[in-house]
């Protein structure tokens, strides 16, 4: 069980996505821990009007049943590409977040969305 994508492969547990994006949030300086919909209450939280950073739609996006839109995964996909290019190649992390690179690559190419199942 866990957090798959309709598109590329990636693949984390849910436990695993999350300390994913917290890695991708130290990069930009934020403490996802500390943002709204990452806290003890939801509406709490550290507002995500003061991120302006193209991987924004990843970090606040929904761990599942949702979508990201090709325009969105156009934006994000060289974003994160970039965040992760000097991470160890044998990284887990790194790994699955070139195959969902990939996936978003893909779904840009087909004008689908990407689907986090």
């Amino acid at each position: 069980m866990g957090l798959d994508f309709s598109h590329g492969g990636a693949h984390w547990t849910y436990r695993g996505f999350n300390r994913f994006r917290e890695r991708l949030g130290e990069i930009i300086g934020i403490d996802l821990r500390k943002m709204q919909g990452f806290t003890e209450y939801p509406e709490a939280g550290i507002s995500w009007d003061i991120v302006s950073d193209p991987i924004k739609d990843l970090l606040t996006h929904s761990d599942c049943d949702d979508e990201l839109t090709p325009a969105q995964c156009a934006i994000i996909a060289p974003r994160l590409k970039e965040m992760v290019k000097d991470w160890e190649d044998t990284d887990y992390d790194k790994q699955q977040a070139l195959k969902l690179v990939g996936g978003m690559e893909d779904v840009i190419a087909r004008q689908e969305n990407l689907e986090f199942r």
